[in-house]
């Protein structure tokens, strides 16, 4: 039996398109890398420059930033402990805010609620993930700070505890999106051996369900810090632009008090500089250096433990 010409023209074709696409996707796979290391490169060229006029010893130990507008002469500063203090205070309790809510929401979606609710409270949630952020930081300045001070806090017009309410409603829709995919994707055997053992719907959802899809509810977790430590003008317009040292003993009174991120001090820098060569210009260089040890060192040590979590089912 031979072949017809026009299935052997078919598949001759069929072919063609087949390298043509795989070689896109080459390309597209070779261009984000390249990108990457393009990126990592400026930013470790760069932050050199920065450390030939900066000791890194100074950068990293130092408890001012002090890098432009100067009044009455003095010293610039350019110690990164306060802006670190201040992503590390924001991520955190922002980070209490989002995760039981996000995770909350997407047990519910996914153990719970019926197709109908869950065709309009998934949508509804990430709408809020398509929301620019510069409207949650307004958002935050002119509704959340007056309600806070309505209900007794002693909150300054700029302050953290803000800032850190709207990016931990920001953060919401990537658990609650991430967590649900992982929380539908437990087989269903293992929830129908939970009810013949005569467990509740809770029970089998707390105790089955949720450990049993721990590996993709810690990545959305990570991914959500991730967000949350480089968010730029949500904090930017709510916490201010006072870069202060964290007090453990006076938690309450940072959350209070204006902050300043490293994501937060890299848009003012550039506001304030007129043109590079100056320390203050290089060192937006040297905090996203800071920023993205931090965040790559985050996302490592996520992997490492995710792998330990995960699970496999047949």
């Amino acid at each position: 039996m031979t072949t017809s010409p026009a299935i052997g023209e078919r598949s001759d074709r069929e072919r063609r398109i087949g390298r043509a696409v795989k070689g896109v996707f080459l390309v597209c796979a070779v261009a984000t890398v390249l990108i990457t290391l393009g990126i990592i490169l400026t930013l470790f060229k760069d932050a050199t420059t920065f450390f030939a006029q900066v000791p890194v010893v100074d950068f990293l130990t130092g408890t001012e930033w002090k890098p432009t507008q100067l009044t009455g002469g003095g010293e610039y500063k350019f110690g990164v402990l306060p802006l670190l203090s201040g992503t590390i205070l924001i991520t955190v309790v922002s980070a209490i805010i989002a995760l039981p809510t996000g995770l909350a929401a997407a047990l519910y979606l996914s153990e719970f609620a019926s197709e109908r609710v869950r065709s309009v409270l998934k949508p509804a949630l990430e709408i809020l993930a398509g929301i620019p952020t510069i409207v949650y930081g307004y958002f935050a300045l002119v509704y959340i700070t007056p309600f806070l001070e309505r209900i007794g806090l002693p909150v300054s017009t700029f302050n953290a505890l803000s800032a850190s309410i709207v990016v931990g409603v920001m953060i919401i829709p990537m658990v609650s999106s991430i967590s649900e995919d992982a929380l539908s994707a437990v087989p269903d055997d293992l929830r129908e051996a939970a009810y013949g053992l005569g467990s509740t719907k809770f029970d089998t959802s707390v105790r089955v369900v949720v450990p049993a899809a721990v590996s993709g509810i810690f990545s959305s977790f990570v991914l959500a810090l991730s967000r949350a430590i480089g968010e730029t003008m949500a904090v930017t317009v709510a916490a201010g632009q006072t870069p202060r040292m964290l007090s453990i003993l006076e938690i309450d009174q940072n959350l209070m008090q204006s902050s300043e991120t490293i994501t937060a001090a890299m848009v003012n820098v550039a506001h304030a500089e007129g043109g590079g060569g100056t320390p203050a210009y290089y060192s937006m260089f040297a905090l996203g250096l800071v920023l993205f040890v931090f965040t790559f060192s985050l996302n490592i040590g996520a992997e490492v433990i995710r792998d330990r979590l995960r699970e496999e089912y047949r």
